[in-house]
């Protein structure tokens, strides 16, 4: 029998962990296609529930949040380029709903991506990409706060 079939608890752990590492780097790759988490899990022979669950126990977020905070980081590049309006984004990234696209971002940013294209055009030039990314990444697993809030 090979180790994975085996039935040993931590030979079933690493197998999970290393689906959920194949999961998460397709979301990476393929945020912009049209990614569900039933075809995720079906890709790696997992449940929807268990890889939910597993998912949010290896990384923090759901299989779903984690997609959505690619989608947005990429969101916020394209932004601050200022080429693009707020609907061309919301779609080049991969998001079906421009109203869904705002909240999450407003959410995750701060501000709606109206005002973050106004105010971010040009904020991170001559900076380098590693320093753009590290300073304007997503806030994850909270919201952000709004101004006035403590």
């Amino acid at each position: 029998m090979s180790p994975v079939t085996s039935g040993s608890a931590s030979d079933r752990h690493l197998s999970d962990l290393t689906r959920l590492r194949r999961v998460r780097d397709r979301i990476d790759r393929e945020y912009a296609l049209p990614l569900n988490v039933e075809q995720l899990a079906r890709d790696a022979h997992m449940s929807a529930g268990h890889l939910s669950r597993e998912f949010r126990r290896a990384y923090g977020e759901s299989p779903y949040s984690y997609l959505m905070t690619r989608r947005i980081e990429r969101a916020m590049a394209l932004l601050r380029r200022g080429d693009l309006s707020v609907t061309d984004v919301c779609f080049e990234v991969g998001c079906s709903s421009l109203g869904t696209f705002s909240t999450r971002f407003t959410e995750l940013v701060g501000v709606p991506p109206s005002t973050y294209r106004r105010q971010a055009v040009g904020e991170a030039e001559g900076m380098p990409s590693c320093v753009v990314r590290q300073v304007t990444r997503p806030i994850r697993n909270q919201e952000a706060r709004r101004p006035g809030q403590s």
